[in-house]
């Protein structure tokens, strides 16, 4: 087994544990975490701070700094660069030599892998490990292929809404919502001694498996930025109350849930009819919220070639 050593910038602290590292383990590699002057892949992350290093000097002297600079006084060839977020941020925030973002770009250096499908349960392809502890489980390709099914309606016609705050767009949707049926609400914003989600000592599929809806609104609207947040609440057994980029057909079939963004506009009108009518309501009961099942393996082929790139 080959040994990779991979260090991170502006990664969160479980990175090693989540889904591309365990691919990358799969295809044969004892992955060995490092610092970065030892690194053969650098993986920046999207909470990286750009700096200028040596502002102190004068402008046309900070290039010679880097002749000097400890990375390649220790190493003559620098290593992979590859970006990867979870967040919405886009793919070329920091100059790498791969990306792997939401972002719809025909860049050949770069992998569309939307958050949501790094929580999906691949192990019908193998790949075993990954783990979705703030829902319960991972997510299953499967059972988003079937109809949501009518059992929501049998449900306490209210929504849940988790969330760590109340800014805008959410306080706009939360007043909407009100307004038209009952919203429980879960989650830091609403228990002051929950310190973060990751404390928040309850798993999403529990709490939400007593409710009707979901009011799941992605936290910004950007073509491609799709979390874990839709197939949460339909795997939940509840109609999502989302609030998304009108291209999230691309991912989910739209007529799965109810896109709130599209109503803003006109001050949310005709909502009341549809949350407050069963018959209406009925319609969503025959919707899947996957058409196609993705597969793992067009992500593997382009690790296959970054790491081909790395160690040739």
């Amino acid at each position: 087994m080959k040994k990779l050593n991979i260090a991170t910038l502006g990664m969160p602290a479980d990175y090693p544990s989540s889904l591309i590292p365990i691919i990358i383990r799969d295809l044969g590699y004892e992955t060995v975490w490092t610092s970065q002057l030892d690194a053969d892949i650098l993986v920046y992350g999207p909470f990286f701070q750009k700096t200028k290093p040596y502002r102190w000097l004068p402008k046309p002297l900070r290039p010679l700094t880097n002749l000097f600079h400890p990375t390649w006084m220790k190493r003559w060839n620098p290593p992979i660069t590859l970006f990867q977020t979870g967040e919405n941020v886009r793919h070329d925030t920091v100059n790498t030599d791969y990306a792997i973002s939401f972002d719809f770009t025909k860049d050949e250096k770069h992998f569309r892998f939307p958050y949501w499908m790094e929580m999906v349960d691949w192990s019908h392809e193998g790949i075993i490990g990954n783990a979705n502890p703030r829902f319960g489980k991972l997510l299953s390709l499967h059972d988003m292929t079937k109809p949501l099914g009518s059992e929501f309606l049998k449900r306490n016609m209210k929504a849940a809404f988790i969330t760590s705050h109340l800014n805008e767009p959410r306080k706009t949707l939360w007043n909407a919502i009100t307004k038209i049926i009952e919203v429980e609400g879960f989650g830091p914003y609403f228990n002051h001694e929950i310190k973060n989600h990751h404390e928040s000592r309850f798993n999403k599929i529990e709490v939400l498996s007593h409710f009707t809806f979901n009011l799941c609104p992605e936290n910004g609207l950007y073509p491609g930025y799709y979390t874990e947040k839709i197939p949460e609440a339909f795997l939940s057994g509840c109609l999502p109350l989302t609030w998304v980029d009108s291209n999230v057909g691309v991912d989910f079939n739209p007529l799965a849930m109810i896109n709130l963004q599209t109503m803003m506009g006109n001050n949310f009108e005709g909502l009341k009819k549809i949350l407050t009518d069963k018959e209406k309501l009925k319609i969503f009961a025959e919707q899947p919220l996957l058409i196609k099942k993705p597969s793992i393996e067009p992500l593997k082929q382009f690790l296959r070639k970054i790491l081909s790139d790395t160690l040739s």
